[in-house]
């Protein structure tokens, strides 16, 4: 039997019907979920259609099958896949054998996807472009197409009449509450933030490019497919604005790990000089730090310091992963630099700055100590700090 979950009506006749995952504590068995997080679908209903606007992961399909048996829904004249991944797409063959006469809709892309992904047959779906419409009697669907947000296929739906935006994933967030409406919560945003640093943020340059696409629609209310809906949408379309622009801040996110202390020593060190200069300094040891949270530092910092010892001659395999991360993610960081310690020698520097090559980073002069750092090793991060505050300086300015 389906846990029992709350129902909410947006407006009269939409209703969002999706399920909440309280206990999902990692995505893609990378993404870690503190807070849990719920799959949306929406119910929209008039005279003359019955629409469902997503589906939800297959392992909540009762529950979204309980929600339409609440609503009285005996059929269901089409079902929106705005995106194919299964978290939104997953439930579609068991909505189809409930409702056999549903036809889906999304692209073309997203079809050949959910055909690729899903045991569905070709004739269960049917194709609308960007900008095409779907008439539903007294309501209008109009469909945008939002590549990128975060696969090649996602698009979004205007309920034209509600000035109602469903974007799927875009402005979305981990975060399971049964709360209907985001309201300017603080909480809420800091999910959209970790949601953005750890999904969105790879794809800023196509995000700007649909910011400057929704600018053309009177925009009520956004409801995604992930977390609360949002009855204020500028909360999160200019958050949205601020994290994808080319602007960063006075802020330094380092990022290290150490064997026996002696790049923990540096790393101190810096950091204090750091903000001896009125630098913000944000630290993670990499041996426990919380992935989401390092990517969210990263979304508006000016410069990224990676401390590690050598291992084998090159970067501890902590330290590459991180590497490896940022590369994936692509934060506007415009300058990096690497400290730590070493044994004997090795190649950590070329091996670490080769595994950045998607970030447009300036590389500042890297600072190595031969095992314990000795005196001229900490004037070195000295200089480092001088030489950061001055990229600083010139870039987003600094208050003395």
């Amino acid at each position: 039997m389906p846990q029992k979950q709350p129902i909410h009506t947006l407006k009269p006749d939409i209703h969002s019907v999706g399920a909440i995952d309280w206990d999902r504590r990692m995505f893609d068995a990378l993404i870690p979920l503190p807070d849990g997080t719920s799959y949306n679908a929406y119910l929209i209903r008039t005279a003359e259609k019955t629409v469902l606007l997503d589906t939800v992961d297959p392992a909540k399909t009762d529950i979204l099958l309980d929600h339409l048996a609440e609503l009285q829904v005996d059929a269901l004249d089409y079902v929106v896949s705005h995106h194919a991944e299964q978290d939104h797409s997953g439930s579609l063959p068991a909505v189809l054998k409930r409702f056999p006469g549903a036809k889906v809709v999304t692209n073309e892309k997203c079809r050949t996807l959910l055909l690729s992904h899903l045991d569905l047959s070709e004739q269960d779906i049917i194709t609308r472009a960007d900008g095409e419409s779907l008439d539903l009697g007294s309501k209008t669907l109009q469909f945008l197409s939002i590549p990128w947000v975060h696969w090649p296929e996602t698009l979004g739906t205007y309920l034209v009449e509600d000035r109602i935006l469903f974007p799927c994933d875009l402005f979305g967030s981990h975060l399971a509450t049964t709360e209907l409406l985001a309201g300017r919560q603080p909480a809420v945003l800091e999910a959209a933030k970790r949601y953005y640093a750890e999904i969105m943020m790879p794809f800023r340059g196509h995000i700007k490019k649909h910011l400057a696409k929704l600018d053309a629609y009177p925009i009520d209310m956004i409801a995604p497919s992930h977390g609360p809906v949002y009855d204020d949408p500028s909360f999160i379309m200019d958050a949205y604005r601020r994290w994808s622009d080319d602007a960063v801040k006075n802020k330094v996110v380092v990022l290290y790990v150490t064997m026996h202390d002696s790049t923990e020593r540096m790393v101190r060190h810096l950091a204090d000089a750091l903000a001896q200069r009125n630098l913000t300094v944000q630290q993670f040891d990499l041996s426990q730090a919380d992935l989401g949270e390092i990517a969210m530092a990263l979304v508006e910092a000016a410069t990224v310091v990676i401390g590690s010892p050598t291992v084998l001659a090159g970067a501890h395999p902590a330290a590459a992963h991180a590497a490896f991360l940022i590369n994936a993610l692509r934060p506007k960081t415009r300058f990096a630099c690497l400290v730590g310690s070493y044994g004997w020698g090795g190649k950590m520097v070329e091996q670490i700055t080769g595994m950045l090559g998607n970030l447009k980073v300036q590389w500042l002069e890297p600072v190595l100590a031969k095992g314990t750092p000795g005196a001229e090793d900490l004037a070195g991060l000295d200089r480092l700090a001088d030489a950061i505050r001055a990229k600083h300086q010139e870039t987003v300015g600094i208050v003395s």
